[in-house]
């Protein structure tokens, strides 16, 4: 189910002959961002792609009131960056860093140059640029056709792959409740009420803003998805 609601770029690196990936990682150039620090920004026009080494980063447009409406939460293993290098035009949503993160950067001639040497990394970021399209229509769908309820329990689901560590057998949701709400688009208070009835029914715990998913099916069942 959640596949739907994810991009697939982190399988990118993994599917590469070793010779293509060697050559990846020896152009990106990494670089650290804290908390709250910006990637690019909208309008404005790209030099290169980026790669999430570690931590995360919302992807998000601004609404007609000002607010935030997150479209996307990138983690380590994923791509970004790259539609619109493909297609020549500025960039068209601002990406954050949520937490601090290290993002490599691979300049537009070093991405060119191993689109033209490698079929392989063309054809894997084509596949996933075209499940992108997929992810952002079902995305939009789930933000005009379902009830808050339904978009915050989806949501706490979608952060709970994001946030899953596999040695460790709990996973907390670390997202700020008004990045929370913009994910859900709805308003804190708002989100504050779905998730006091949340936490009532034992769907969830929480411990400040760390959230904890405690039954996984109901909640899927709550988010209308079967």
């Amino acid at each position: 189910m959640i596949k739907k609601f994810t991009f697939n770029s982190q399988n990118i690196l993994n599917e590469l002959p070793s010779c293509d990936r060697e050559f990846l990682e020896n152009i990106m150039v990494d670089k650290k961002y804290r908390k709250n620090q910006p990637i690019f920004t909208e309008s404005t026009l790209p030099s290169g792609i980026f790669y999430m080494q570690s931590g995360k980063v919302k992807k998000y447009k601004m609404d007609n009131d000002g607010r935030e409406q997150i479209i996307y939460i990138y983690n380590a293993g994923e791509f970004f960056g790259y539609s619109s290098v493909l297609s020549e035009s500025s960039y068209g949503d601002t990406t954050v860093a949520i937490e601090n993160s290290v993002i490599s950067f691979i300049t537009i001639k070093d991405f060119n140059e191993i689109l033209k040497a490698s079929s392989s990394f063309s054809r894997l970021l084509l596949k996933s640029l075209s499940h992108e399209f997929s992810v952002l229509a079902n995305l939009m769908a789930v933000l005009s056709q379902r009830t808050v309820r339904e978009r915050v329990a989806l949501n706490l689901l979608i952060l709970h792959d994001k946030y899953k560590v596999d040695d460790k057998a709990n996973t907390y949701i670390m997202l700020s409740r008004s990045d929370l709400a913009n994910m859900a688009g709805t308003v804190v208070e708002t989100l504050a009420r779905v998730l006091h009835d949340f936490k009532h029914d034992k769907l969830i715990s929480t411990d400040g803003r760390k959230i904890e998913l405690l039954k996984i099916e109901r909640l899927i069942q709550v988010a209308n998805f079967y």
